[in-house]
């Protein structure tokens, strides 16, 4: 990608919350202005609404116009094609997925994130076939994958050679109740961060917003940050920056904004 590599992209997951009207959005601003403010705060927000349900290539495009130049989205990938039961099934979502306007994002568009239910198993050969039909760019722009599993049987080596083979990255799910897997997988990182508290007024203590700072930074300069759950015996090798993206998600959604912005700051010094 033409993007400098080695950028830490924060942000959170949407931009139409009702509590941050209070929290994070000033008192007087009018809703449909809340990606606008929204994207001048934080650097990336995934976009949730496409999981369940078809966006037009109108909505992609506004939401392209709204945000200022380097702003990246991400966007979650369909309900239908992540829950199909064989990947010709899966196929068929993916595809409409494709052609329903997404790309009109431009070179806004970040990473497609592939997430299965909790009780999705890991099957090889389902997986391998299901990463064979994701697209490696579409009208030349060039295209990521992170896929979440959410079932323990994917902590396996076999999945981790699986992601690697096709250059998807698996998303390290922290502080969550999902399986953490930190295998680097791709050139870009994933990671949703989930344990941010009502009773901290920035989501996360210091100590907490330091710790996921330091694992941020290591991402970027390609090394595989100690202190996770890694899978493989072998883990890549650092070599070259990757950028990582980097959403505070669940958790005290409230306060979501707040600790993205205190990682900005803090990546920023």
């Amino acid at each position: 990608m033409s993007r400098k590599t080695g950028r830490v992209y924060v942000g959170v997951g949407g931009w139409n919350y009702a509590p941050w009207r209070e929290s994070f959005y000033p008192a007087d601003l009018a809703q449909k202005r809340e990606l606008e403010y929204a994207s001048r705060k934080l650097a990336s927000i995934e976009i949730n609404g496409t999981y369940y349900r078809t966006q037009s290539a109108a909505s992609f495009a506004k939401w392209r116009d709204e945000t200022p130049e380097g702003f990246i989205f991400s966007v979650k990938a369909p309900r239908f094609a992540v829950m199909r039961k064989t990947p010709r099934e899966a196929g068929e979502s993916i595809d409409r997925f494709f052609a329903s306007g997404v790309m009109e994002l431009g070179d806004k568009l970040g990473p497609i994130l592939w997430q299965f239910l909790p009780n999705k198993k890991f099957d090889a050969g389902f997986f391998d076939a299901f990463l064979s039909l994701l697209p490696k760019n579409i009208g030349g722009l060039p295209l990521m994958h992170a896929i979440e599993p959410r079932h323990e049987s994917f902590k396996t080596a076999e999945f981790i050679a699986l992601a690697r083979q096709h250059g998807v990255a698996i998303v390290i799910a922290g502080d969550s109740k999902y399986p953490l897997i930190a295998d680097l997988t791709a050139p870009f990182v994933y990671a949703r961060i989930m344990g941010t508290r009502p009773d901290a007024p920035l989501g996360y203590d210091d100590n907490a917003l330091e710790q996921w700072t330091q694992r941020a930074r290591q991402w970027a300069s390609g090394a595989a940050p100690g202190g996770l759950d890694y899978v493989a015996r072998t883990q890549q090798k650092a070599a070259t920056p990757r950028d990582v993206f980097l959403y505070v998600i669940s958790g005290a959604k409230e306060r979501n904004p707040a600790a993205a912005m205190a990682l900005m700051e803090r990546l920023s010094h």
